[in-house]
């Protein structure tokens, strides 16, 4: 029977700049099956509290959830997309703002029940691939698939500078971006869990292409 008519979830988990999200939805393509992105509703949940007040030193978890009422996921052909007020939000998930404070977001643990729930709805509505922090351990510990994708703090930093330039990024900027990762992974080091059944793929010497057909021939196979 094909993955499309059955309910199964693919369960991709990593830390920041990864590759999860991307290649998560290729995957999904490749299988025809619909993609849903959790970070991006941690992304969201930011963004509508940053709308309401910028200054992170008075969010408190009501404030965020409060704003977060006003983000839905919406099921288009291939994907579950992002919205905020009904509306997509496009590249305000990756401003600089968001990325400084989306960490903070994803510790408050009635957020992270919030996207959690939002997650495994859209799982019911037929087989889909996921991407986050903790989808193969705390959201679907009974995935299909649970896949961790790994790769070396610089070329994770390589691959961030490459899609936020548009160009060949420089080496000293490699280098303060590897670190702030480094920063980064330190702040999610709690939610990001590897399942023990998780099949990790180091992807540091992987092309794009390369990790999507693995994982899509693990997901055959599953």
């Amino acid at each position: 029977m094909p993955l499309a008519e059955q309910l199964i979830v693919v369960a991709i988990d990593g830390p920041a700049a990864s590759g999860k999200s991307s290649t998560a939805k290729r995957v999904a393509e490749r299988l025809g099956i619909h993609h849903a992105d959790s970070g991006a509703l941690y992304r969201a949940a930011t963004v509508a509290r940053l709308r309401r007040d910028g200054s992170a030193e008075q969010w408190t978890v009501d404030s965020v959830l409060a704003a977060a009422e006003r983000v839905s996921l919406f099921r288009n052909e291939t994907s579950f997309e992002v919205r905020l007020d009904g509306e997509p939000l496009g590249e305000e998930l990756h401003e600089a703002a968001v990325t400084a404070l989306v960490s903070l977001v994803a510790k408050m643990q009635p957020v992270r029940n919030w996207v959690n729930d939002l997650m495994r709805q859209s799982a019911r509505e037929g087989s889909i691939v996921v991407d986050g922090r903790d989808m193969g351990t705390a959201v679907f510990p009974g995935a299909k698939l649970k896949i961790f994708l790994v790769a070396n703090p610089r070329e994770r930093a390589r691959r961030r500078l490459l899609q936020r330039l548009k160009r060949a990024p420089m080496d000293d900027e490699i280098t303060a971006e590897a670190e702030a990762l480094k920063q980064r992974d330190a702040k999610d080091e709690a939610q990001t869990q590897q399942a023990a059944d998780a099949v990790v793929i180091d992807t540091t010497h992987l092309t794009q292409e390369e990790q999507v057909e693995r994982i899509v021939e693990l997901a055959l196979r599953a």
